[in-house]
């Protein structure tokens, strides 16, 4: 049995490219975590311990940039994995696909985050990103924090439409199961969004 975690694209550098030619291109590139692979040698099926092992790192990160600071996407993914635990125990009896529920289940305790944080902003002032500690420096690059910006200013569909494509490689189809969307729908949610990033691109220049 076998996970495999995938350094994800810099897909940030392609969208910076359609704005301002290549520049950035290289720096970009060096922001790509270093492919990792957790391999199980005997037969036995994954448990939640393996799940973890092996895509927690994977899970954070996308976690962070739907709702834009690490302690929180630390947070979301800790309930991404009970929710996991408390639907198929530690030995995930049952579960086909483990990757795709816990992108599922990130996903949606992202959107809980982030909705008790639209209730909170009636009654408190705007949240404010938690400062970036040194380790997350390497991910949010100097030269790309204009890009994270203008996603974090897109709507909650077309922010986790475009995260699940570019960052996490996942299908339309993977994309449109994880949503609960049409296969179509995520396809011009995905144009929508490349649009409207380039326009705030463009307009913070």
């Amino acid at each position: 049995m076998q996970y495999a975690i995938h350094a994800p694209p810099p897909w940030w550098s392609r969208l910076l490219a359609r704005v301002s030619g290549t520049e950035g291109l290289a720096a970009a590139r060096e922001l790509r975590p270093r492919a990792r692979t957790s391999r199980y040698t005997d037969e036995r099926p994954p448990t939640l311990t393996d799940l973890y092992t092996a895509r927690r790192l994977d899970m954070v990160r996308l976690a962070l940039f739907l709702v834009d600071d690490l302690h929180t996407a630390e947070d979301v993914v800790q309930d991404a994995f009970a929710a996991v635990c408390r639907a198929y125990g530690t030995s995930l009896d049952g579960l086909q696909d483990p990757g795709a529920y816990l992108h599922t289940a990130v996903v949606n305790a992202a959107r809980s985050v982030l909705r008790r944080r639209r209730t909170a902003r009636g009654y408190t002032p705007p949240h404010q990103p938690a400062s970036a500690p040194v380790d997350e420096g390497l991910l949010l690059a100097e030269e790309h924090r204009a890009v994270l910006h203008a996603l974090a200013r897109l709507t909650d569909r077309q922010r986790e439409v475009l995260v699940l494509r570019y960052w996490s490689e996942l299908t339309e189809e993977q994309i449109a199961r994880t949503l609960g969307l049409s296969r179509g729908t995520v396809k011009s949610t995905a144009s929508r969004a490349l649009d409207a990033l380039e326009k705030k691109l463009e307009a913070a220049r």
